[in-house]
């Protein structure tokens, strides 16, 4: 990705990546991004795209922290959906500005410490740069963001891995919060680079069982899990059968009902 725009590294790099993803794609409705060091973990949850109809940009996220306090993490950049078209483009313009390496990104993060609620002196990044869009320019980009908080479009994984085995005790997939997230974000794990706010060792053991906790919704159809969620190990759980096709599929996962989507021609 960062060899996309030699200038639009490190949190940065996703920016040309998208908005030549939009332009190559003019047949996608909705591009939803989502950063290497997040995953799914609800298979079976489904998102209230009805919700979104006169949405262009859809974000984890808190009103009040971003238009009342301004707050640095009022927001979250690291999954989010947007909406293909001219409105894409032109908030990807006017949120890359502070992008590019060097002095420009250094300067811009003492603009966005100084005006952004509880924000660390660090270099100009792509999330607080949008909470700085948005809470200083509201009137043009606000009445087409959705900040949504009722499901984990984006789930920190501080809060999360460690409840696994209790979700799994006590709910069940589709619900897509914190009984049961749609996607788990390791923010601050940085295992393949420097400067991680957490040990490599912590954030791969963790990974792992976010994987596996998603992976056992998948197995489960056919009959298998995984040992624990620590083990990539297998196991059966159901009996052995002459119809290995006709499994139980409670959760709609094998055939889903896809939704036709009208694109328009103009």
């Amino acid at each position: 990705m960062a060899l996309l725009d030699a200038e639009m590294a490190g949190f940065w790099a996703k920016l040309p990546l998208i908005r030549k993803l939009l332009l190559s794609h003019p047949e996608v409705e909705f591009l939803w991004w989502m950063d290497s060091d997040a995953m799914f973990t609800d298979m079976a949850f489904e998102v209230p795209w009805e919700r979104y109809k006169d949405s262009n940009f859809v974000m984890h996220g808190w009103n009040e922290m971003v238009y009342d306090q301004k707050n640095w993490i009022g927001l979250n950049t690291g999954s989010f959906l947007l909406r293909n078209g001219q409105w894409a483009l032109d908030i990807l313009d006017d949120w890359a500005p502070m992008g590019p390496k060097g002095k420009i990104r250094e300067e811009a993060g003492k603009v966005l410490t100084r005006e952004l609620k509880n924000r660390p002196v660090f270099e100009a990044d792509d999330q607080s740069a949008m909470v700085y869009l948005l809470a200083t320019q509201r009137e043009k980009w606000g009445d087409k963001v959705y900040l949504e908080n009722s499901y984990y479009l984006h789930g920190y994984w501080g809060i999360l891995v460690d409840r696994y085995e209790e979700m799994i005790e006590n709910y069940h997939p589709g619900l897509g919060d914190h009984r049961w997230p749609l996607v788990t974000h390791f923010v601050g794990c940085k295992p393949c680079g420097k400067f991680g706010d957490y040990s490599v060792e912590r954030c791969l053991k963790q990974m792992d069982r976010a994987f596996n906790f998603g992976d056992n919704q998948i197995l489960q159809i056919y009959g298998f899990t995984h040992k624990s969620l620590a083990s990539r190990r297998v196991k059966r759980v159901r009996n052995e059968t002459s119809n290995p096709l006709e499994v139980k599929d409670e959760l709609g996962l094998l055939h889903p009902a896809f939704k036709a989507i009208k694109v328009s021609s103009s």
